[in-house]
């Protein structure tokens, strides 16, 4: 159950994450910090395992089922739909099984390796839309588009600089090209819609802003696209009847757990994700969208009055993510000097990454606008 906007008390919120009684903790792009409730859920599937062994298999299952409902909810998405993974590169090789043979790439020259080379790796062109100050709108993948082409892969938001792209834009002018998105750097802090934003397939990781730790992630990959392909790899649960143990014959399921879960499940992380999804769930997207964008405009216009140069794109609100790039010389000293003074943020080539998440406020804020009034000449 979502709270109400007048019961959220972001203070109460922020006292389920340890690590900011010790830390100014921005620097969820990279990797986001644990939940009390997520590492619980975690470390409490070892516990059971250590006292017991394999006693509660079958409940274990079941609980998988239930996080596999609970992603589908959070993107709007059915649950067959859903797979449970370990990463994002584990998500995007299914993804690229599942369209070889559907045409060429439209990728853009911001992103992540690994929403462009597995592909490549395929053999399967991948033809890059430069960016324009940062950004790369709707339009200019349009104008990409080529008869040879059939695929958009884009992140949601960029690594690089922030760059949040519109989903639902995409969607309406895809045409007939399957739209392939890498949320691990929005999952868990804007809200995602597959249906309405006419996503084909997403993947995301969970350990960045799901908050749910190393080990754990998951793909969406359409009703329709999986009754358009096979799997390209399979194992003993990618079989309709897999306890039926027939080591003679082939009959794949074809929902998306097929294909990514080729063996005994990764249990641990799959409960991190589940009890990481309730939490963001309970608190509301929506909320945790606003909140998150609020402490980024509080972020950016700190850095302007400090004399810093942001280098993420702020010409349009609507492109504006939880995270940001600032112009610093010597960012690997910086970066270093900064977690001395228990600020925690990411080394970029051109400086510094900031990633503001709903659980960080005005002080964590103040304190990295502080610190790199010190350090900011290292």
């Amino acid at each position: 159950m979502t709270m109400p906007e007048r019961d959220i008390d972001w203070g109460m919120i922020r006292s389920n994450f340890p690590v900011t009684e010790r830390v100014a903790y921005l620097n969820t792009a990279a990797a986001g910090p644990l939940s009390r409730a997520t590492a619980e859920a975690g470390s409490g599937y070892y516990l059971q395992m250590m006292a017991d062994g394999d006693l509660h298999w079958n409940d274990w299952l079941a609980k998988r089922e239930d996080v596999r409902r609970k992603i589908a909810e959070f993107i709007n998405a059915e649950p067959d739909e859903i797979g449970l993974t370990t990463n994002t590169s584990s998500g995007m090789n299914l993804i690229v099984d599942a369209l070889q043979g559907r045409g060429e790439v439209i990728s853009c020259d911001l992103e992540f390796p690994v929403s462009t080379i597995p592909w490549m790796h395929r053999q399967i062109p991948v033809h890059l839309v430069k960016n324009v100050a940062g950004e790369v709108d709707a339009s200019d993948i349009r104008r990409a588009m080529t008869p040879k082409t059939g695929i958009i892969s884009l992140s949601h938001v960029q690594y690089s600089n922030g760059f949040r792209s519109d989903l639902a834009q995409l969607g309406l002018e895809k045409g007939n090209h399957a739209l392939v998105v890498n949320a691990s750097q929005s999952a868990g802090v804007f809200e995602i819609d597959v249906k309405r934003m006419k996503i084909d397939a997403l993947c995301a990781t969970g350990h960045k802003w799901m908050l749910s730790g190393y080990g754990s992630g998951f793909v969406y990959i359409s009703r329709a696209l999986l009754a358009e392909s096979k799997p390209r790899a399979i194992g003993w649960l990618s079989v309709k009847d897999p306890y039926g143990d027939r080591n003679s014959e082939v009959v794949l399921s074809k929902d998306a757990a097929a294909r990514s879960e080729l063996g005994c499940p990764h249990f641990a992380g799959i409960f991190a994700l589940g009890a990481s999804v309730e939490f963001l769930i309970g608190v509301g997207m929506a909320k945790i969208q606003e909140r998150a964008l609020s402490m980024n405009r509080t972020l950016t216009d700190r850095l302007v009055e400090a004399g810093l140069r942001v280098l993420s794109p702020l010409r349009n609100e609507n492109s504006r993510s939880a995270e940001t790039l600032v112009a610093i010389k010597n960012p690997a000293q910086v970066v270093t000097k900064l977690a001395q003074q228990s600020v925690i943020v990411t080394e970029k080539p051109e400086g510094i990454r900031v990633a503001t998440d709903f659980f960080n406020n005005e002080q964590d804020i103040e304190r990295l606008v502080e610190a790199l009034s010190k350090t900011r000449g290292v």
